[in-house]
């Protein structure tokens, strides 16, 4: 059954004719900051060696992820990888903006993790994040990018056509392999959410809950990813961490403000729809 709209959380909120006078306020200079910090950026990008069309980039790709939580870097990764020549430094890119709307929305649903469930899936994540980091930096990324993309098309197209799927009885060990295949695609791709996505999604929670466990597992396990990297990169005397690539963040921020702001407006089962066509879109960006 639907459920109703959820009121807008403070971390990315929307505008409405219910917001309190005070509220209307900060609402209206949220936006208005972020407007004019990225618009900023977009003016330093060229001097600092920042394409503008990375920037245009990633606040749509924000936009379009954070209507269901996930997929910012599948969505990101098919425009950015025509756009640069360096791969590591893209997965950079999309682990710096990811972190940053994550954070601001992990932050608005701290309330709700449950930490003990988010640890077994950790404890995966733990495990897989340096096998996914070795195919990252020594294997062709088409070699496993094509063979995750036909996944995840065939998977939300399948998820489309049927009614949602719960599973009654579920094991812990599938926790921690959902986990692990997380860590080994956020990685190489930069991508954790997708299967821990779709676990949650046979768990029966509502939208909220849900975000609340995939969420904070995508920030931390990218975190970690974006710093193992760095070290790698700068032991092998490359440049471990452009400060160039902050200049994405405003970009990030108001994209992900626009997304939860339609977020806000969707039913459990409306979720569930834009969580399945993210997924085919998701994988069709890998054959770019």
């Amino acid at each position: 059954m639907d459920t109703e709209p959820e009121p807008a959380s403070p971390a990315v909120s929307s505008l409405s004719s219910s917001t309190p006078p005070s509220r209307a306020w900060q609402v209206r200079i949220q936006w208005a900051v972020l407007v004019i910090a990225t618009a900023l950026c977009l003016s330093l990008s060229t001097q600092r060696g920042v394409n503008p069309l990375v920037i245009g980039a990633i606040l749509l790709a924000s936009a379009v992820s954070s209507i269901a939580g996930f997929a910012f870097s599948a969505v990101c990764g098919a425009m950015l990888f025509h756009l640069s020549d360096d791969p590591v430094q893209i997965v950079q890119i999309m682990i710096v903006c990811s972190v940053a709307n994550q954070t601001a929305v992990v932050w608005s649903l701290k309330r709700e993790i449950q930490w003990r469930e988010l640890t077994v899936f950790l404890i995966g994540g733990a495990v897989g994040l340096p096998v996914g980091i070795t195919v990252l930096l020594t294997l062709d990324r088409h070699v496993y990018t094509h063979v995750l993309g036909v996944f995840l098309v065939l998977y939300g197209c399948y998820m489309l056509a049927r009614k949602p799927l719960v599973i009654g009885r579920q094991a812990t060990a599938f926790d921690v392999f959902a986990g692990f295949l997380g860590g080994v695609t956020g990685g190489a791709a930069g991508f954790p959410g997708a299967f821990v996505t779709i676990w949650c999604g046979f768990k029966g929670w509502n939208k909220k809950r849900q975000r609340a466990m995939f969420q904070p597992f995508i920030l931390i396990m990218q975190v970690a990813a974006l710093a193992v990297i760095s070290l790698l990169r700068h032991s092998s005397g490359k440049v471990g961490f452009d400060p160039a690539i902050l200049l994405c963040i405003p970009a990030s921020l108001l994209g992900t403000t626009v997304g939860m702001t339609l977020y806000q407006r969707l039913s459990d089962n409306h979720f569930a729809r834009a969580v399945n066509l993210l997924m085919i879109v998701s994988g069709i960006s890998y054959f770019g």
